[in-house]
Parts: C-alpha cells; structure tokens; sequence
C-alpha cells in the first residue's frame, strides 16, 4: 500500500502491525485526520472474564485514546442473549441477564486499566446495545431493518456458509445476530455520532453489514477496520496455554502465570508481540526482537514486564520477575507462585499425588497427570516425581511443597 496515512492513529496501526483491512482507508484517514472520531468494538459477555486474545482489539481502543479519538467499549447485554455463530461449531450456551450483567461488571475492571473513562471528548465511555435492543418491536423491527438484509448475501458469508457447508445447525436466533450486530453501528452512529467499528478480521462481514445498514437508513458515511487474526509462529491461536484460557482478571488468572505465559513467548514472536502488546517505540521492538541466544530471554522477560504492568500494575510486574527469578535461577519456591491450598479434610490420611497435579492446575485430568509422571515431565521439590501412585501425607505438608509440570510450569501446594 503506498498512500501514507496523514492520521496518527492509522500510522499507529500500521506501524505496528494492526492492521489487516479497511473499508475505506483514504476516507477512514480524513476523517481521523479532521477531528475525534468516536469508534467503537463490541464485547459479548459470555464469560466472566476477557482473555488474552481479546487483548490486541484492547490495544487498538487504547491507541485510539492516545491519538486523540473516544473509545467505545459496546457490551453485548443485549447480544449475549443470543450468540454470535461466527466460525463456531456449535450453539452458545444462553446466559441469564443476572449473569450477563455480573460478567460485564467483572470485564469493566480489565477495561479500566487500558482506558480512560469519562465525560470529555476524548474519555472513553462504556455502553451496553441492551439498552436499545431490549426495547425493539420484533414487527417494527422487520419491516424497518429487516428489508435492507438479503438472506441469499447472508448465506454467503464465511462464518455462515462454514457451518453450513459442515451441516451443523444454525437456529434462526443466531441466524439474527448479524442483524441485531449491524444495527449496533446504526444506533451507535445516531446516538454517539460513532464512525467507526473495529474488530478481528472474523468480524469483517458483520463489520460491512453494519456500514451497509447505515448508509441506507441514516445516509452516513461511516468506516471499519479489522485486525488481523493472530497465531503464534507454530500455528497456534493466540490465548491458549497448557492451562487452558490466559484470562485477564487477577481473580481467575494470578499475575504472575499472567507473567509467565509472556515470558514463555517462542524467539520468533518476541518481537511482533511487543510491536502489539507494549507500547514500547517500534525501534526498540525491533532490537529486543532481534535478539539472538540467552540475550533473546531479557527480551522475553522485557515483554513479560511490559503487558502485565499494562494489565496489573509494575509492582505485580515486578514481583512476577522477582518470584520468576526465584524459581528458575535460583531454585527456591518462590512466594508468588499459584498455590494450592488444603483443608485437613481435603487432605484426609492422603491424598494422591495424582489429585494434586490436577488440582493445582498443572494438568486438565487424571490421565494427563499419570501421562507427564511417566513422560518424566512431573518433579516434586524440583526431584524427579517417577510414581504416579504417590501419596502425599499430612505431615509431608508442612513446609509447602512444589510440584512442576516440565520446565516452565509450577505451583506451590499447603496446608490452609
């Protein structure tokens, strides 16, 4: 692409690697260019928490903020209700408003820790589409939006046609949500004067619908931009770890195995990620990334610093390298590692040794436990754990014990 973008938060996205499409990247950079642009990305709250692979969009609103435009953080209060089919094999499970609402709250913590929020023009403000969309009347709401939807250009989209074509379900309810998705954009335009939607690259369909909607109910000219859909070097999807989701909250992913998962970034993505989730200068990036070696480690541990003082504060950031440095260099315990607890009555006259791999989150199942014992991939107290029929007594608990799944992975384990 050789037109250069006159806006700061184009440059930004592009610099750093952002940005995979654009509906209309000259008049998208105008636009940026003459004044705020009130944008928005939308959250369904399907979960308690973010994870990892919401983080890059996060990103994306946070430079927004600091190149002079308002962030809006949309939560699908109302589209939770229903579930977005996009490259889903099955149907979401659907949530009460109780729990839509406990979600939301928990998400706003993460939010606020990457966003200014307030009243001035460039504060960042959180909105919730069940605010217009608990209110529609379903005929109204068909003979107004509906008609401007082709059901023939519906089926053509990839996230649809996937399920299709593998002759999955798709109810009528998720069938909706592109719809009730593009009429987000329309009532965020007529309300907020928002111009712009962001999202995945998976969310472009949904992105051009709601553009589309627009420009034929308000006659407005408005934008979307899409990141890329990120995987680490090896093929695989971003937010995933052994434990499973690299969520956000503190409460369901401590710090510290926040840091870490950082830390284990592969040499070949150091750089990118810090390009992406820092806002250390590109040059700098591109030098840590460089690195060859042990150096690439300080580049790793830089990385690791950098996001979870983001997410949690330089003191969790800095305890997490301190407990790190503990572990693996020094071979101590280390008082921030996750920890295990047990009541006398978890512990009993023993428990399986087994039991506590699994508990401590160091593997999914039972099987996965006696699997990394025998693969030699298990140590207790960082000694060779070899029998799988281990039982751990009461009295072996009293200093905590510390068990490591391979080299990376560790918990402590006591009495409570």
């Amino acid at each position: 692409m050789t037109y250069h973008p006159k806006s700061d938060f184009i440059a930004v996205m592009k610099e750093r690697g952002f940005l995979a499409d654009c509906t209309d990247y000259q008049g998208m950079d105008e636009a940026l260019s003459a004044g705020v642009v009130p944008a928005y990305i939308g959250y369904d709250a399907t979960a308690a928490s973010l994870h990892v692979g919401h983080l890059m969009n996060i990103m994306v609103l946070r430079w927004l903020q600091k190149t002079g435009h308002k962030p809006i953080t949309l939560m699908g209060g109302g589209t939770t209700k229903v579930g977005d089919p996009s490259f889903r094999s099955d149907e979401r499970p659907l949530l009460g408003p109780d729990q839509i609402q406990d979600n939301i709250d928990r998400m706003q913590r993460v939010f606020a820790q990457y966003l200014s929020y307030g009243d001035g023009p460039t504060d960042a403000v959180m909105l919730n589409n069940a605010e217009w969309l608990d209110q529609l009347n379903y005929l109204d709401f068909l003979r107004d939006i509906g008609r401007h939807f082709s059901v023939n250009r519906m089926l053509s989209f990839e996230s649809v046609k996937s399920r299709l074509d593998r002759e999955q379900s798709l109810s009528f309810l998720e069938f909706n949500y592109m719809i009730l998705q593009a009429y987000d954009f329309l009532e965020l335009n007529r309300r907020h004067g928002c111009l712009l939607q962001m999202g995945g690259s998976d969310q472009w369909g949904n992105i051009v619908n709601g553009i589309d909607l627009t420009r034929r109910v308000a006659d407005t000219e408005i934008f979307g931009l899409t990141t890329p859909l990120l995987t680490t070097s090896d093929g695989r999807k971003m937010g995933k770890s052994a434990g499973g989701a690299v969520w956000l909250n503190g409460d369901m992913l401590s710090p510290y195995e926040f840091w870490q998962f950082w830390r284990n970034t592969t040499d070949a993505d150091t750089g990118k990620f810090l390009k992406l989730f820092t806002e250390l200068p590109v040059a700098e990036c591109d030098r840590l990334g460089a690195l060859q070696g042990s150096e690439i480690n300080e580049a790793k541990i830089r990385l690791a610093n950098e996001v979870t003082a983001l997410l949690h504060g330089e003191d969790a950031a800095r305890a997490a390298e301190a407990t790190a440095r503990e572990v693996f260099e020094q071979g101590g315990v280390g008082a921030d590692l996750p920890t295990l607890e047990l009541s006398p009555a978890d512990i009993g006259a023993g428990i399986s040794i087994v039991q506590l791999i699994v508990r401590a989150g160091l593997a999914g199942s039972g099987k996965e436990a006696k699997r990394l014992i025998a693969e030699n991939g298990a140590r207790l107290n960082d000694a060779p754990l070899e029998d799988a029929g281990l039982m751990v007594t009461p009295d072996m608990l009293d200093s905590p014990l510390k068990l490591s799944a391979g080299k990376k992975r560790h918990a402590l384990v006591k009495r409570a």
